[in-house]
């Protein structure tokens, strides 16, 4: 298990990860209207834990893109999805690539992956770095509030396709959660393969990650992934911030 602030390397999800989410078709038209909405002249996207590639397959449509990853196995799938984006492996808290993009992204609870809140805060300092004047930084958040009512949910599984996957959320500490997540991969027959991953995820107040940017990021809005108020008794929640100076 991995508490030092960084994300782990899905090496065993990898493989099964956009099968398990679903079509993310929803989730780039969600960020496209973002930036219909903000910034319709933008015309180059960075993502920050870009996985497999599934939003900026859709999004270089549009836009230049590029993503970071620290997951070789992530960026593999990702170079097949979409291939004219420039990917990098790196820990998405502690990169350069020493230009500037209209706009950043950090999806699909990726901040949360980070298991200190001191490794949110440097994510927001690459997002700062990369990010134009005027640029657009955007992400969601599973809230605590969520973390709090899976800790007492029994595990849910889903199937995809022969396989199987189960998760269980439970308390790690504070306000940490530890989702332990077992893939089983049907081989034929009645054999199955296990694929055993156990992920941390940290809760953090939305009040906080506001305050946490307010010094260089100008909030524009926040939406509930369900279209209810925003709290942090919502499911998700998503930000839409753009860089001061510009």
């Amino acid at each position: 298990m991995r508490h030092d602030g960084q994300v782990i390397a899905y090496a065993k999800f990898a493989g099964f990860y956009d099968e398990i989410m679903g079509d993310r078709g929803p989730d780039v038209e969600r960020i496209r209207g973002y930036i219909r909405r903000y910034l319709p002249s933008a015309g180059s996207l960075l993502e920050l834990g870009c996985g497999t590639g599934a939003l900026l397959s859709g999004l270089a449509q549009d836009m230049t893109v590029a993503g970071v990853d620290r997951s070789p196995d992530m960026l593999a799938a990702a170079a097949r999805n979409v291939p004219a984006a420039h990917l990098v492996q790196a820990e998405m808290t502690s990169f350069s690539l020493g230009t500037r993009f209209d706009v950043v992204i950090c999806m699909f609870d990726t901040l949360n992956h980070l298991a200190k809140f001191e490794s949110w805060l440097e994510l927001f300092r690459r997002a700062d770095e990369h990010v134009q004047p005027g640029g657009l930084f955007i992400f969601d958040v599973n809230t605590t509030g969520r973390f709090r009512r899976l800790w007492h949910d029994s595990f849910f599984g889903i199937d995809f396709g022969r396989n199987t996957v189960i998760m269980d959320v439970n308390p790690g500490g504070g306000d940490l959660s530890i989702w332990e997540v077992k893939i089983f991969e049907h081989l034929g027959g009645d054999l199955y393969q296990l694929h055993h991953e156990v992920i941390p995820e940290l809760g953090v107040p939305l009040a906080v990650i506001r305050q946490a940017l307010d010094d260089r990021f100008e909030l524009l809005m926040t939406q509930d992934i369900n279209g209810g108020p925003v709290s942090d008794e919502a499911e998700r929640v998503y930000f839409v911030f753009r860089r001061r100076g510009g």
